[in-house]
């Protein structure tokens, strides 16, 4: 599979073949990661045991017979190959993995399942599904698993592939800008890639899961809640979330681990291979993810206070702290009903969730490394207002960033606002109310989960019609996936040889 997975410049014509040899290889692997909760419901003995049997067994088989059809293409692939099979890969697997929820869920319909799936592979944690207290705990468990599956994917994806297809936010790092990822040389070969960035996200949720043990949580609850804290998912095994166990020692774990998670992971592995803290430091975007997050939990802990929601300014503070912390990283769980309070608090953790987190994380959005170069683009211009003939570089971690990579954060952005209107009022056009529409397209494609009105913490997104569930399936995907890498395929340049 690593070599199937070599990326070269292209020199011929791409085969959309060759990249469904691949394709049909990774889903036969996939079929494996269903062993998992197949272990859960047999130590349960739960209802949907049978579930998975069926589910392995379809998904085994499409992929291996997928493989051995197109065995005759295999070949290295080439760049443009690589966009066709990422974008294949994160559309393709969420139909497999809706099938446990298909075979033992009654009447779900397969667009439920799908936006299911795809809600937990990309981590956003929207759900179509309630009453998650009663289901059987493999179902849960698998709803927690496809989030930290997305979440490796993500980092995996961040850090080791889309710099090589020219696309994501540590392209922004390349050569010229010293950071992470040139002084970590983390990438010679993705397979060794891969192998680091897993055993540091695999050593942080073990860690997360103990934390979570002794803090009271039980054991299925603390190996499922933390796969969707470390992959900032947001799946819960409770309708409440958090506020089913109204514990600020739980909050308080959750919390350190959101913010652990929305640091890029490259920055976490060079920690731990020189066993010292100064690439927290040295990391462009770590100082500014905290002090972003810090001053806007205390800020809105004073607006709820003053305006009256909590009684005193540190209960105001302990849920301002852990919901806007979660928000903003995109993660999604929620301690109490947000919806309910002045509608500035909850706009401004969906504003946050746009920007927070780090690239090479887990998280969604425009990323902050993005969103510092905009602000100093932006006052750049204000200085060549007043000084015209000034030559005024934008700077990260003291370095001059080129000005081709300052264009091409600016067509991401000019992009990604395109998406989110379009897809607003596709959902108006539906008849979608407009706060409903418009935070349900921002929560979707920023990968973070609830909204505001009708599809906020304590609803779901099942009163919303096929369309627009598949609607807000297509954000969560183009969201996660950095939208030109799947935008592009629909350009006739992509396919012309």
């Amino acid at each position: 599979m690593a070599d199937d997975l070599t990326l070269t410049p292209a020199r011929t014509a791409h085969s959309p073949l060759a990249v469904l040899h691949v394709l049909g290889l990774v889903i036969a692997i996939f079929s494996t990661t269903m062993l998992v909760p197949l272990a859960t419901a047999f130590l349960y003995r739960d209802a949907a045991m049978l579930a998975y049997d069926k589910a392995i067994a379809i998904t085994l088989v499409s992929g291996a017979v997928l493989w051995i059809a197109t065995r005759h293409a295999r070949r290295e692939l080439q760049i443009r190959d690589g966009f066709l099979l990422v974008t294949l890969v994160w559309a393709v697997l969420p139909a497999f993995a809706a099938l446990p929820f298909l075979l033992y869920l009654p009447g779900m319909s397969f667009t439920d399942a799908y936006f299911e799936s795809m809600s937990g592979l990309t981590t956003t944690g929207a759900t179509v599904l309630s009453d998650l207290d009663k289901l059987p705990p493999s179902i849960n468990m698998w709803r927690g698993l496809l989030q930290w599956l997305g979440g490796m994917g993500i980092i995996v994806l961040a850090v080791a592939i889309l710099p090589l297809l020219g696309v994501g936010g540590r392209q922004l790092f390349k050569a010229e800008t010293p950071g992470p990822m040139k002084d970590t040389k983390l990438t010679p070969r993705i397979t060794e890639t891969a192998k680091g960035l897993w055993i540091v996200y695999s050593l942080i949720t073990t860690a997360c899961v103990l934390s979570y043990w002794a803090a009271g949580m039980s054991p299925l609850d603390a190996v499922m809640h933390s796969f969707s804290t470390m992959s900032l998912g947001g799946f819960s095994t409770h309708d409440a979330s958090y506020g089913h166990f109204d514990s600020p020692l739980i909050e308080g774990v959750a919390t350190f681990f959101m913010l652990v998670a929305g640091i890029n992971f490259a920055t976490h592995f060079m920690v731990l291979r020189k066993r010292g803290f100064e690439p927290y430091r040295d990391d462009p975007e770590a100082s500014w993810f905290l002090i972003v997050l810090l001053a806007s939990c205390v800020g809105i802990a004073l607006f709820l206070w003053v305006q009256g929601v909590y009684p005193d300014f540190l209960t105001a503070l302990r849920h301002a702290t852990f919901n806007t912390v979660s928000i903003a990283t995109t993660t999604g769980y929620a301690s109490v009903d947000y919806n309910q309070w002045p509608v500035f608090a909850p706009l401004v953790m969906l504003l946050l969730c746009c920007v927070t987190s780090s690239a090479g994380s887990t998280g969604g959005g425009i990323k902050m490394i993005r969103a510092r170069l905009m602000v100093q683009q932006g006052l750049r211009e204000m200085v060549k207002l007043l000084h015209p003939q000034a030559q005024v570089p934008v700077k990260l971690g003291g370095q001059v960033v080129p000005n081709q990579i300052v264009f091409a954060v600016l067509a991401f952005m000019s992009l990604w606002g395109a998406s989110v209107t379009v897809m607003t009022l596709l959902l108006l056009a539906t008849g979608l109310d407009f706060v409903t529409g418009f935070t349900a397209v921002i929560a979707c494609i920023t990968n973070t989960g609830p909204g505001l009105n009708n599809v906020g913490p304590a609803t779901t997104y099942a009163s919303l019609t096929d369309l627009q569930t598949w609607v807000l399936a297509v954000a969560m995907l183009i969201g996660r996936l950095e939208l030109f890498t799947v935008l592009v395929l629909f350009t006739p340049a992509f396919w012309r040889k």
